[in-house]
């Protein structure tokens, strides 16, 4: 059994722990922001916004992003319990697994501005920022640790593919620990890409709604420290299938995401009426929903909690998944009530299949919990995490 040591999160619902916490216990309150720094024509929309004080990484110059400077925000958080891990089997044994989709491209969108301006280079500006490989590169450095590290980049499932590899690393003998996660921060590519495909919402999304436009970007990070040392909470599973259907366009039938879920269901020795809650990729985008309802409902029917926190923190794309598996670990510890889904200003998009959506306040009744990740090109993944019951 893998088990999860520590967990440590930043989004907009907070700078840690404590204040994401006590945001899901306020989910009426607006915490994406509006801003038109990023579009271009002067357009704007809402974004998830980190509002914190993040470590300075000016002694780790050929890593200082902002996406390290994230990471290095949550690695102290959770770097007692590294260290305790490093007495007990070394630094050689531990690993590092990041997840990211941007790493630290918009430090090269602020440097080719100023170059297209006047030609001029930024004398602070590192072509490493950029390269996918600087988030488990840095973070060893940063911890002294020599294990295995490498990121992985698979869209919007990357930190959940992050935990993935961190457990088969672990099961396999090659680790006795290790810190998975990721991060990923607002960054003008994405966010026009995403606009160029008509699927960037210029309203707060609305995941599952009737009148939902499409998805808000939001930035994130989130690391957990995972070992065989037994602790309170558990990763029971990690279910992964590729479909291959499109490169952007999830398959309508589910068919990979459904196989993701049952999977992931089988690892952890889990029956329907096992889960007590499923938080939903839910993207407020019309095919992304649709196709995430028939699949949950092929499997769960209406019998399962659901709800989806995309339009609390907005899409946080390759942290997506390690930041909503924090947030099911904070459901879990401290025994919150469910996040509710939103359909004050709308209503459900009846068209979509008859799942149990959180619409007031309610407690899980088992503390197994899953978490769906589905990405470009097919990419799923299902996190299940649970309590400790031994």
């Amino acid at each position: 059994m893998i088990y999860i040591n520590a967990y440590s999160a930043i989004c907009a619902l907070g700078s840690d722990n404590d204040k994401i916490a006590t945001a899901l216990l306020n989910t009426q309150k607006e915490y994406l922001t509006k801003s038109s720094s990023f579009l271009k024509d002067e357009k704007s929309s809402y974004f998830g916004v980190i509002n914190a004080d993040l470590k300075d990484l000016c002694e780790f110059d050929d890593h200082n992003s902002r996406n390290n400077r994230v990471l290095a925000t949550l690695a102290d958080r959770v770097k007692p319990v590294i260290e305790k891990l490093k007495q007990s089997y070394g630094s050689d044994r531990i690993g590092v697994v990041m997840g990211t989709s941007t790493s630290g491209l918009e430090e090269t969108v602020d440097a080719l501005k100023v170059y297209l301006e006047d030609g001029s280079k930024k004398d602070d500006f590192k072509y490493s920022y950029q390269e996918f490989g600087s988030p488990s590169n840095f973070l060893s450095d940063y911890l002294s640790i020599k294990g295995p590290s490498y990121t992985i980049s698979t869209a919007c499932s990357s930190s959940a593919r992050a935990l993935l590899s961190a457990k088969k690393l672990i099961e396999s003998g090659l680790c006795d620990a290790v810190i998975a996660g990721g991060a990923d921060t607002l960054c003008s590519v994405p966010i026009n890409g995403f606009d160029s495909m008509s699927v960037l919402s210029y309203d707060r999304c609305l995941p599952f709604n009737a009148d939902r436009h499409g998805i808000n970007i939001g930035e994130a990070g989130g690391l957990m420290v995972l070992s065989l040392e037994k602790s309170s909470l558990v990763l029971k599973a990690v279910g992964q299938s590729s479909d291959a259907y499109h490169p952007s366009a999830p398959d309508p039938t589910g068919e990979g995401a459904i196989r993701a879920m049952s999977l992931a269901l089988k690892e952890a020795n889990l029956q329907v009426s096992d889960i007590g809650y499923i938080n939903m990729h839910g993207t407020a985008t019309k095919l992304n929903d649709s196709m995430e309802a028939l699949a949950v409902y092929s499997i769960f029917k209406d019998s399962v909690p659901c709800s989806s926190t995309k339009y609390l923190t907005g899409h946080t794309l390759g942290a997506a998944g390690i930041l909503e598996a924090c947030i099911l670990c904070l459901l879990i510890d401290r025994k919150l009530p469910l996040p509710v889904q939103d359909f004050s200003k709308n209503k459900k998009d009846e068209e979509l299949s008859d799942i149990k959506f959180v619409k007031d306040t309610l407690h899980p009744l088992k503390m197994n919990m899953m978490s769906n990740s589905f990405a470009f090109g097919g990419n799923n993944t299902c996190v299940i995490i649970g309590e400790n019951n031994e």
